[in-house]
């Protein structure tokens, strides 16, 4: 009998092992089960960045604060998912999460998030003279702050130095290079099997080149506006540069193309800095993303924002934890820049080390702040899912371009109208 008892005792403590094991402690662990002084803090950060912002989360955790923060890292689309479901059940939320900006007016409007209007006047220096415009004033709606932002990130142009003296030596001269410019290195470049630009990421791409043109994905704040000839004209731009050869071909990688030295210029996100800093031949440099005129220069741009979901349950001690941790974000973060981003908090701007990084002219040069456009309509997510769909099959020529405009209209369109009847 002992000897049963023993067994039995062994099993259940295996299964008790086993089941630890599978909820990790670790910091990209998607558990939302909280001590009582912990912040659960949710993040997109699922790439190379997301190692920098477990530095400053550990950091922050060393100067023993009442409550520390556990770094929960979850891939963007599953986390905007699961945030709707788990903030209706009262189950799992978050304490504090990073959104990007144009999702916060969809939350304001879905009653999802909690202000920080109160919490604000025993924290002074989180006020908007300590932030970088495009990225404190995305929080104000309707008289209200629903956000603390973390960064302002751009989609720019990284450029091949030796290549562009080679092909284009002055179209840096005016510090814009514009797609006429692009066209004529591309045309040289060709006949030496040197690629002239990559298409990447086609999203930001196209609502950059969308907005040079005049046009923006609503009118009123409340209609979407993806059906124009301004749209059609920027789809007509890429499909150009991909017919004439002057970008790569379809199902070629852009990154590899430019990393390896076969690419003259190469649309990206400032964020992508750390990727080609692995490529030691590679002599490159960053600037505005390309432009169809030098005098209007659009930098398509967006924003990590801190937000708190509502969530009954959450003490007021917790909330000032909360705030503890994002006075010390607004403070120390220099592993964000070094990450490729650009912070929106000044007093990291004003660190020497962060004036040596790439990024830096665009925050740096008041009149370049003027040109990062974040496009925060409050339907951007139905926006974005259509464009993802419809730009690359566009100017690659799989689906006619008018067709598909129409299509992406009415797509979104129908979206919001089912949104709208919750």
């Amino acid at each position: 009998m002992r000897k049963k008892v023993v067994s039995m005792f062994s099993i259940i403590l295996v299964l008790l092992v086993a089941l630890s094991g599978c909820s990790s402690s670790s910091s990209s662990s998607s558990s939302t089960s909280t001590a009582k002084n912990e912040i659960v803090y949710w993040n997109p950060f699922t790439g190379p960045d997301g190692e920098n912002m477990k530095q400053i989360v550990n950091d922050y955790n060393k100067t023993n604060p009442k409550f520390k923060v556990k770094n929960v890292s979850i891939e963007a689309d599953d986390m905007y998912k699961k945030i709707p479901t788990v903030v209706n059940s009262g189950k799992g939320i978050p304490d504090l999460t990073i959104v990007h900006a144009e999702r916060i007016k969809q939350f304001v409007d879905n009653d999802l998030l909690t202000p920080y209007d109160d919490k604000l006047a025993d924290y002074p220096g989180i006020k908007a003279e300590n932030y970088v415009p495009a990225g404190w004033n995305i929080g104000d709606i309707n008289g209200s702050r629903y956000s603390v932002p973390l960064d302002v990130h751009s989609f720019v142009m990284y450029y091949n130095k030796d290549l562009l003296e080679k092909y284009a030596p002055n179209a840096l001269d005016d510090n814009v290079i514009t797609f006429d410019e692009i066209r004529a290195a591309g045309e040289k470049s060709k006949n030496d099997k040197i690629t002239g630009i990559g298409i990447t990421w086609t999203r930001p791409i196209f609502l950059s080149i969308y907005n040079q043109l005049g046009g923006d994905i609503t009118s009123d704040g409340e209609k979407p506006t993806l059906d124009t000839p301004e749209a059609k004209e920027a789809l007509q731009l890429l499909k150009g540069l991909i017919d004439d050869k002057i970008a790569n071909k379809d199902g070629e990688d852009p990154g590899q193309l430019f990393k390896s030295g076969k690419a003259i210029f190469y649309p990206e996100g400032i964020w992508m800095q750390n990727s080609l800093k692995e490529s030691k031949k590679l002599n490159w440099g960053l600037t505005n993303f390309p432009q169809i005129s030098p005098d209007k220069i659009v930098n398509w741009t967006s924003s990590h924002q801190f937000v708190m979901f509502t969530d009954k349950n959450r003490s007021e001690e917790k909330e000032k934890g909360i705030m503890d941790f994002l006075e010390y974000v607004r403070e120390n973060s220099l592993p964000w820049a070094q990450a490729g981003q650009n912070p929106a908090a000044l007093a990291t701007l004003a660190n020497p080390e962060y004036k040596k990084l790439p990024q830096a002219f665009l925050i740096e040069d008041p009149e370049l702040q003027k040109t990062l456009k974040i496009f925060d309509y409050k339907y951007n997510g139905f926006v974005a899912e259509e464009v993802d769909k419809l730009v690359g099959d566009a100017i690659f020529g799989k689906l006619n371009i008018d067709k598909g405009l129409k299509a992406a209209q009415k797509a979104v369109e129908d979206k919001i109208a089912t949104n709208n009847k919750k």
